[in-house]
């Protein structure tokens, strides 16, 4: 893919260290590194590395090192394609559903000051509804197993919480005897999830109230007390909660494919962004209300990166999460199983960079023969500058 004429870099640069200054009050360390990671992602400032193509020997010019920040547009590609390419052996032979829950727009100022305590209760509450709702006997009957991706953005890069989880269309009997298949075009009501999931959420969030866990800042400091905040949950009983569920999509080939759509997304990728022109960001929209009409949205440069700001997530919070017979304590035992009642070899585990030092995550191909390239020396911001040729004085 073509490098894109204007990067989320580009627009953390023109608004320098003003942006910082303006935004003082609300902005933590946490925004001001990530910022930062960005700004310097693939510059001299993080040092580079030379590379050689292992098949014809030709040596590639120096290569800036890159953030891999987990929020940098520019360092997800190698991330997501590692972790399909773990993901490969765990693949099963049937058709892949896709199931989306999505928090209420109510939730969202009360979610921006708790992002932890409520993206948590997010992938907790929806993995239990999918789980409970499968071993149902009038449903499926089976015990299910799946992966769940947090997203927290809208296209207009709005708060929007939701988790999109892809599920095998089928489980394992509720005696680990056979493979339990779900019908061709139905896995679970929707209308069952949509009920279980606001349930278990609103009961998981009124714990979370009473165990102290909760902060309530600004505007929401009335929710504090009790009263208040039982009476502001209230609505939240009374609408129905977005639960989508996509017919399956087809098998394990395809969904490695389709995989990619999801697992290792930001914000907004580089390639929706349009121009930035005295001081206003220009980027693409998919309108989802008018058949997904691709839009533009100008935002001045402050606010597009308050926005982009907002989906900045807790130091150490794991935002892919398996569950089901793919949890990490049931992995090994069931998932061979599953294998076998499908008619099925689990594959073999996959090589680790076989052409590569494991530590180089952008490998790329040899511009020459297509070989892969190989790092052969590494270099600090300090040895780049010292190779760097001198500059030209000004003539008198």
């Amino acid at each position: 893919m073509a490098r894109p004429p204007l990067e989320v870099a580009d627009l953390v640069r023109a608004a320098g260290d003003a942006f910082i200054e303006r935004n003082r009050h609300w902005l933590r360390w946490k925004h001001i590194k990530v910022l930062l990671a960005i700004r310097r992602c693939r510059t001299a400032a993080l040092g580079g590395h030379l590379d050689e193509c292992t098949r014809c020997g030709h040596r590639a010019p120096i290569s800036y090192n890159s953030c891999r920040d987990r929020h940098c547009p520019k360092c997800q590609t190698a991330a997501r394609e590692r972790w399909i390419a773990a993901r490969r052996r765990e693949l099963l032979p049937t058709r892949y559903l896709h199931v989306v829950f999505t928090l209420p727009h109510r939730l969202a100022p009360l979610v921006l000051q708790n992002k932890k305590v409520l993206y948590g209760l997010l992938f907790r509450t929806s993995a239990e509804t999918l789980l409970e709702v499968a071993r149902d006997p009038r449903h499926l009957g089976a015990e299910i197993g799946f992966f769940s991706v947090l997203h927290t953005w809208s296209q207009k890069l709005k708060i929007h919480p939701h988790v999109h989880c892809v599920v095998p269309a089928g489980g394992l009997s509720l005696d680990h005897t056979r493979w339990v298949r779900s019908r061709d075009n139905y896995f679970l009501p929707k209308e069952v999830l949509r009920e279980v999931f606001r349930g278990k959420f609103v009961d998981a969030l009124k714990q979370a109230f009473q165990n102290g866990q909760l902060r309530f800042e600004g505007d929401l400091k009335l929710l504090a007390q009790p009263k208040i905040f039982a009476a502001w949950l209230r609505p939240l009983f009374r609408q129905d909660w977005v639960v989508y569920l996509k017919r399956p999509f087809g098998g394990p080939e395809y969904v490695l494919h389709y995989l990619g759509r999801y697992t290792h997304r930001v914000a907004i990728s580089n390639h929706r962004l349009v121009s930035l022109t005295d001081g206003q960001v220009t980027f693409r929209w998919r309108d989802s209300a008018h058949h997904n009409e691709q839009k533009l949205l100008p935002l001045s440069l402050d606010e597009f990166l308050c926005r982009f700001l907002l989906h900045i997530l807790p130091k150490g919070f794991v935002r892919i999460r398996n569950f089901g017979f793919l949890a990490n304590r049931k992995r090994a035992t069931l998932l061979p199983l599953c294998f076998q009642l499908l008619g099925s070899e689990e594959q073999p585990q996959a090589e680790q960079h076989a052409s590569s030092t494991e530590d180089c995550p952008d490998l790329w191909r040899c511009p020459k023969c297509g070989g892969p390239m190989k790092v052969i020396e590494r270099l600090t911001a300090a040895e780049i500058q010292l190779r760097s040729p001198p500059r030209i004085s000004a003539a008198a």
